[in-house]
């Protein structure tokens, strides 16, 4: 009698747990662009990372910014890897969202087949192919060259293009001597005209400015811009287990991914076989990416959005976004 009365007890001690514990997720949603900011999410999936809160975990593909958009208001995406300004943008106009990370803090540069061009003014007169117009690269590059006292629409011809594949593949043909691009796409155009290693002895191509650099002398800063991150939807951002599982997962495998170009390389491709997996490779030495928490990186992104501010009050949806754009790590 004692011993089933005992069974019992520990039958009911486990159902009052089971019932109090989270529910396991039937699915976790993440969307992204082919960028950098993704390729860590590819190796979470790929392990598993998430297995134990959720059944299903599905990747998601913006390709431009349109789609991203779009992917927002329909509201069926839990987490999402974006530009910080579009971020803003979307907080601004009521969008439910958080932005929990910065991870992308250098992936903007010029590629040229004039090896001596170093600085944006020196590409003064010339044509260069911009992708995404009104969005991260454009308005860097934009804020860039007034700050120098350059009209970018009178001092460049400026020919845009919808995404940096699009770019990519004027530079590759020929049809353009000059972009701004982003990696992985950088040295991926690097490898598809022969241009890489440097060692080779009349390379098409050359990696050029870096953004960064610019902005640092520029602004009289480090070289490093707020460029993308994280951000948690919807209903999803009352959820801090998983919040907080997603985000220290997503630090694990950046590390790995630096770690790792090679087969970071391999991984990416499977996901995006539109990019190549040695290009995808050599990216990763030449980006800034490092996870660190919104509210850590907000003096940044407030210093950031200021400047964008200042020159077009919409390219962040009209003012600085209030505090609880800045998703709050739990001590």
């Amino acid at each position: 009698m004692f011993k089933k009365s005992l069974t019992l007890l520990v039958l009911l001690l486990l159902t009052l747990t089971s019932a109090h514990a989270d529910p396991k997720l039937k699915k976790l949603v993440i969307a992204g662009p082919f960028a950098t900011v993704s390729h860590p999410v590819f190796h979470m999936i790929e392990t598993g990372a998430l297995k134990d809160i959720a059944d299903t975990v599905e990747f998601r593909l913006w390709k431009n910014p349109d789609e991203l958009r779009a992917m927002m208001i329909k509201g069926d995406v839990d987490f999402m890897a974006l530009p910080t300004n579009t971020a803003a943008i979307l907080h601004n106009k009521g969008v439910d969202l958080q932005l929990i990370d910065v991870s992308i803090w250098g992936i903007l540069g010029m590629i040229s087949r004039d090896k001596n061009l170093k600085t944006l003014k020196d590409f003064k007169g010339k044509k260069i192919v911009v992708p995404f117009r009104a969005d991260m690269p454009d308005i860097v590059f934009n804020q860039l060259l007034k700050h120098q006292g350059l009209d970018p629409k009178k001092d460049f011809k400026l020919i845009y293009v919808a995404s940096p594949i699009d770019a990519m593949q004027m530079l590759i043909m020929r049809r353009a001597d000059h972009a701004l691009l982003a990696e992985p796409a950088i040295s991926i155009a690097l490898r598809k005209t022969k241009s890489f290693p440097i060692s080779v002895i009349a390379p098409d191509l050359y990696r050029s400015t870096d953004l960064q650099e610019e902005w640092s002398r520029v602004f009289k800063v480090n070289a490093r811009i707020p460029e993308a991150g994280m951000a948690v939807v919807g209903k999803m951002k009352s959820n801090k287990k998983v919040i907080e599982r997603f985000l220290a997962e997503y630090k694990k495998s950046l590390a790995w991914y630096k770690k790792h170009p090679k087969a970071a390389g391999i991984l990416v491709v499977k996901t995006v076989p539109m990019l190549e997996k040695e290009g995808v490779s050599d990216s990763i030495k030449h980006v800034n990416i490092n996870s660190v928490s919104a509210l850590k990186a907000k003096k940044e992104l407030e210093f950031f959005f200021n400047i964008l501010k200042e020159d077009n009050p919409k390219s962040i949806g009209g003012k600085l976004p209030a505090d609880d754009f800045y998703y709050s790590v739990t001590p």
